[in-house]
């Protein structure tokens, strides 16, 4: 242990060398040229022109030497060194001047009226003291002037180029040529990533097919033995929020190989090359780990379709990235034990490429989740907040159609916030439902000023939505009605749709009469319409219009789409019609729009007494729900027998 602990001693002393001593050396250097360089150490006593002058008439100056044509220093005789006053001087120096060495110096002004004093007094006083002139320059000093611009120029460059490769994870050195390195992050077994799949809720397909990668990498004799290969890529593709990049987060606390990841972004940078250099490095440093994964989470940020809107006709940066990243996948020497996983919400600008099979065999879409998975996502996220014992999942999943897993984590995130802002001891069922109306509707404005008449207007346009949505067979069951402001609206209505993998048009139908029941009921009551109902108009309007021109819904037109899913007539400047049939298509979606009004006008009609009834009732209360409705509608004319009943109090 001794002989140990000696061998390790020297180690420990060992000074760090660093190139900053050479610098400072330097630097010293030149400051001692600069300051000593006129090989005289003793400055000689600072004094001024009028002392100068006496000394002068006393004839204690032997000579006075002006240097620069505006230094002058001056040189006493031995006798008077030897005098009280200037033996005093003397002492309060740090070094006593030589005696070859000036004792006083002093600056003037004007050389001409400095020349003509010495001769005036000289010639009062009839001595004989010498004037001599000379000029001194000091070398050095002049020529580390005259580097010092350069010398700045060149320090300021290495700094700033050393502080943008520190970035570019090229190690410690930091050298200017790493910031072509890849900037990846790596997980391995010494990082301790927590997350899994059983923090995954929901995604049952997707996480299989990622599952079966990461069981590969483990036991690759399993499927190698009947001669499959592992795909090279697999492509997570769908909305904003599903879980995409959580997905690949458990893949990392799963696998038990090496993992890089990164965002498509990091390719990017000011440097022509740079990006398709990154790409290169990060290949190779998962062929030296292989095998092994890469994740590229936002990858169309590289790897949009070449070509389009490129009008410059300069090169593209972007272009060369993806080209690099395309022989890596699948180019020429190409190692199948590195496996990318890349993450989108934009599948359809991806260049077609990249999608083919042998570099992203594998496309699995991340889809919003259904309501058995929107149960399980609840569990999942509402595992660290106190919440109420009688708190029902099934009624949270429901109340939440159309969120995706990130919707819900801030449903549940935000439900704990009210129930802290309230004093809570628990987080209980109303504070979810103030949630989703705060994420769905906005912030409560109670104290905007609204006056009496628009209160009615507002409160029977949305008794209006309420009354047409309860009468109509398909349309979506009520929730709640409220009409105290939120966000950007003056009222709103909540509804519960029916989650439906096909629709068909009498399901269209009702929905946009349903919408259309604001509008109407100002109609049936005021004989007068407002701006109240754009929000409505606009949601119409897309239905019509998807009906006509993207589902073949209308008999007019036929079974005919103008849609295209690639993408590619987004840089189109034609249309993929004739102006005949786009007049066609206005006047289908205008006489669709009119139905259907009309029809709500005339339902409403029929209901006005309770249409009438409901709307003070809300004027009353400003929030009503559903038992309200059924207190004066009775049970729904359609109502189905599957329907499970929701009561919000």
């Amino acid at each position: 242990m001794a002989e140990g602990n000696k061998d390790k001693k020297p180690e420990i002393k060992k000074p760090k060398f660093s190139a900053y001593w050479i610098y400072g050396a330097i630097f010293l250097v030149f400051i001692g040229i600069q300051f000593f360089g006129s090989g005289s150490w003793a400055q000689p006593n600072k004094t001024t022109q009028a002392e100068f002058e006496r000394f002068l008439r006393d004839g204690d100056v032997e000579k006075v030497e002006v240097v620069n044509k505006k230094v002058a220093k001056v040189y006493l005789t031995a006798e008077a060194k030897a005098k009280t006053i200037h033996a005093n001087k003397k002492a309060n120096t740090f070094l006593a001047p030589g005696p070859n060495e000036p004792s006083y110096q002093f600056e003037f002004g004007d050389l001409q009226n400095f020349e003509n004093n010495i001769d005036q007094i000289k010639k009062d006083s009839n001595i004989d003291t010498q004037l001599i002139w000379n000029t001194e320059s000091n070398m050095w000093g002049e020529v580390l002037i005259g580097l010092l611009p350069f010398i700045v120029i060149i320090g300021i460059w290495i700094f700033i180029m050393r502080r943008m490769s520190s970035g570019a994870g090229g190690g410690p050195g930091g050298q200017i040529f790493n910031i072509g390195k890849s900037k990846a992050k790596l997980f391995d077994e010494k990082q301790d990533v927590k997350t899994s799949f059983k923090d995954v809720a929901g995604l049952e397909g997707a996480k299989e097919e990622v599952q079966e990668i990461v069981d590969f990498l483990k036991t690759p004799e399993k499927y190698t033995a009947l001669g499959g290969k592992i795909p090279k890529g697999a492509l997570l593709v769908g909305p904003p929020g599903t879980g995409k990049t959580l997905l690949a987060r458990a893949v990392a606390g799963e696998a038990k190989v090496p993992f890089f990841s990164l965002s498509g972004s990091d390719f990017v940078e000011m440097f022509v090359g740079v990006g398709a250099s990154r790409v290169r490095d990060l290949f190779k440093q998962a062929k030296e780990k292989s095998p092994s994964i890469i994740f590229i989470d936002e990858i169309d940020a590289i790897g949009r379709a070449r070509g389009k809107n490129n009008f410059s006709g300069s090169n593209d940066e972007r272009e060369n990235t993806l080209n690099q990243l395309l022989t890596e996948m699948d180019g020429f020497g190409t190692n199948s034990n590195v496996i990318v996983i890349a993450a989108t919400n934009r599948a359809d600008i991806l260049d077609k490429a990249l999608m083919r099979a042998g570099r992203f065999d594998r496309q699995i879409y991340v889809d919003l989740p259904d309501i058995r998975e929107r149960k399980e996502i609840f569990e999942v996220h509402l595992r660290p907040i106190k919440t109420d014992e009688s708190l029902d999942m099934d009624f949270l999943a429901k109340q939440t159609p159309g969120f995706s897993g990130a919707d819900i984590a801030n449903v549940c995130n935000e439900a704990a916030l009210i129930a802290a802002r309230n004093e809570k001891k628990f987080v209980d069922k109303q504070d979810f439902l103030d949630a989703v109306d705060r994420i769905v509707g906005g912030l409560e404005k109670k104290n905007k000023i609204i006056t009496p008449e628009e209160k009615k207007a507002i409160a029977f346009h949305e008794a209006g939505h309420a009354t047409v949505s309860w009468m109509l067979e398909y349309a979506a069951p009520l929730v709640k009605v409220t009409i105290v402001p939120r966000g950007q609206s003056l009222g709103a209505a909540w509804y519960l749709p029916e989650e439906r993998l096909i629709v068909r048009p009498e399901q269209m139908l009702d929905e946009m009469c349903a919408a259309l029941g604001g509008r109407a009921a100002e109609k049936v009551i005021f004989d007068k319409i407002s701006t109240g109902a754009l929000s409505d108009l606009e949601k119409v309007t897309k239905q019509a219009r998807a009906m006509v021109t993207i589902y073949g819904l209308n008999e007019n037109i036929g079974n005919l789409t103008y849609y295209d899913s690639s993408g590619q007539s987004e840089y189109g400047f034609t249309k993929p019609y004739s102006e005949k049939t786009a007049e066609m298509i206005d006047k289908e979606i205008s006489n669709i729009i009119e139905t259907q009004y009309r029809r709500a006008v005339q339902l409403l009609e029929e209901h006005k007494d309770k249409l009438t009834e409901l709307a003070n009732v809300l004027l009353e209360k400003e929030v009503i729900f559903k038992d309200n409705l059924q207190k004066i509608f009775g049970n729904r004319p359609h109502q189905k027998n599957e329907e499970e009943e929701i009561v919000t109090s």
